[in-house]
């Protein structure tokens, strides 16, 4: 088990990288379309916003978080996207004080909780530092869309080992929500990290394998990038099928990304040389 104040520095890191991005924004661009559909940059912070606070019910007043459990499972289709609505009408200059002060909240929730208990959440039950960590892919998730909807590619750090590591321990889920049985045999993942380093989990004779650049992967496990688009092979059957539904996030299968046009492509491969290059 990881410590927890490691990762909740690495939770708030993340969120000053995203809030680096949106900081200077002005109010017009705040309404700038993301990959996501429908969403907002408002929406992908306003979803941030409105998560965090939700966490921070979760973790220190757990009577009030079952109301917010019956709200979901009332409406488990729409209640995500109805959140980030919310927030998303607030004005920009509230909406980010509000994500910055939900923010600092929620890390020190999760320092005061007591050693040894769990928090609860709409899936099972989180450690605090499961939670920071989910937390930590989440904003990095949607991080990427506000940088792709601003035209500009974030450098990729150490964090996104924290991303790496809940993709990887949401295989079977990715098979399950997909209506499949998830593969008996562990497999192997090797991933080159931003700083030069091996990230590795799996045994080494694994039969099922998948290598490549840890941004890569985070990617696909968060579906930001079709996997087209991106350099990761993949071993045997079942890793080849995992490559397909891979889903870091809770809840229903993901739709994922198109792939993108050859004209993007290059676009694409041109803004982002420079992080990708930090990554081999």
């Amino acid at each position: 088990m990881a410590e927890l104040e490691p990762v909740l520095a690495d939770l708030e890191a993340e969120g000053e990288a995203l809030d680096v991005l949106v900081a200077g924004l002005d109010a017009d661009a705040w309404s700038t379309p993301t990959p996501a559909t429908g969403w907002t940059i408002a929406h992908q912070i306003g979803h941030l916003a409105w998560t965090d606070a939700a966490s921070l019910t979760a973790a220190t007043d757990e009577s009030r978080f079952q109301e917010l459990v019956a709200a979901a499972w009332a409406d488990p289709t729409g209640f995500v996207d109805a959140g980030a609505e919310r927030w998303a009408r607030t004005a920009p200059a509230e909406l980010l004080t509000r994500w910055r002060e939900g923010r600092a909240a929620l890390t020190q929730a999760l320092r005061d909780r007591p050693a040894g208990t769990k928090v609860p959440w709409f899936g099972p039950p989180m450690s605090p530092v499961s939670m920071a960590t989910a937390r930590i892919m989440e904003t990095w998730a949607h991080g990427e869309d506000v940088a792709d909807a601003m035209g500009v590619a974030r450098a990729p750090t150490t964090r996104l080992r924290h991303v790496a590591h809940i993709g990887v321990r949401t295989r079977d889920f990715a098979f399950a929500v997909h209506e499949l049985a998830p593969p008996a045999a562990p497999f192997r993942v090797e991933l080159r990290a931003p700083d030069g380093d091996s990230w590795v989990w799996g045994p080494d004779d694994a039969a099922q394998r998948i290598t490549g650049p840890a941004l890569d992967f985070c990617l696909l496990v968060t579906q930001r990038r079709h996997p087209d688009d991106l350099d990761i092979k993949a071993e045997g059957d079942d890793a080849r099928r995992w490559m397909t539904i891979a889903q870091a996030f809770a809840g229903a299968p993901g739709g994922g990304r198109p792939p993108l046009s050859d004209e993007s492509r290059r676009e694409e491969r041109r803004r982002e040389e420079p992080r990708r290059e930090e990554t081999r």
